[in-house]
């Protein structure tokens, strides 16, 4: 029965055209009168996928039907990873010039704003706080800004931060940010350093504005030598050796 099995599901395949059906890999039963054939697929791209046949009898009939086939991958083959929508698959830094980038609709990052009013001693006001917007940062967008800026290069985890001489909110080329992230973040505007970045106020580098230059003679990175921190000592000459004197030779 498995036997001719396999041949009817071999041949179902070349009926339909199938390429690449290699050697038969076994059978799995689905229930009482079914079961499935797999054969190893040989064609060029597909490692490790498998050609399943369907095959179908009644109890006690010798006669085998074909009742679906199809290439599916095995346990071992390569396949494509699983889909993600193209909101989800995006990430900072594949922005280019001219890619249009839309907020979700009920994005949580962004609250509505309100309209301005036409009065200039309010609106100029109103803009200030963020209220000639149409739409400005909710709670839950600063703080999602603020933890990814916390973690990243710029924040006060970071080796550079570590090994500094001081902090960013101490040094004159910082400009705080405005708004509720003002005593935490603002901008490096130091071209030698992270310039045009958001740091956080505990980052640091070895450009801060209250570095000195180092003094005296020689390079920094070692310190100088110091005759004084040697003891010397004294040897005294060795004793002239004489040289034998040859005789002269008899005349």
């Amino acid at each position: 029965m498995l036997e001719s099995g396999a041949a009817v599901a071999r041949a179902a395949l070349a009926d339909v055209g199938a390429d690449g059906v290699g050697e038969h890999l076994g059978v799995t039963a689905e229930d009482e009168v079914s079961a499935t054939h797999h054969f190893a697929c040989t064609m060029s791209g597909y490692r490790g996928w498998q050609w399943a046949v369907v095959v179908a009898a009644v109890t006690g009939s010798s006669a085998v039907t074909v009742s679906e086939s199809a290439l599916l991958p095995g346990p071992d083959a390569l396949i494509a990873p699983e889909w993600l929508p193209w909101d989800q698959r995006v990430q900072p830094g594949d922005l280019s010039p001219g890619d249009l980038l839309a907020p979700a609709p009920d994005d949580p990052r962004l609250v509505p704003g309100f309209a301005a009013t036409g009065d200039p001693e309010i609106d100029d006001v109103a803009y200030e706080s963020g209220l000639g917007r149409r739409q400005v940062l909710s709670l839950e967008g600063r703080l999602d800004a603020a933890q990814r800026w916390y973690d990243g290069d710029y924040g006060p985890n970071s080796d550079m931060a570590k090994s500094a001489p001081s902090i960013c909110g101490l040094c004159g080329f910082f400009t705080p940010l405005a708004g509720a992230l003002h005593g935490v973040f603002g901008v490096c505007c130091n071209s030698m350093s992270a310039d045009g970045h958001v740091v956080h106020f505990s980052y640091g580098c070895g450009a801060h504005s209250d570095v000195a230059a180092p003094t005296g003679m020689g390079s920094p990175a070692f310190e100088p030598f110091d005759d004084a921190a040697i003891e010397l000592v004294e040897i005294e000459p060795r004793a002239a050796v004489e040289a034998p004197v040859e005789a002269a030779p008899a005349e």
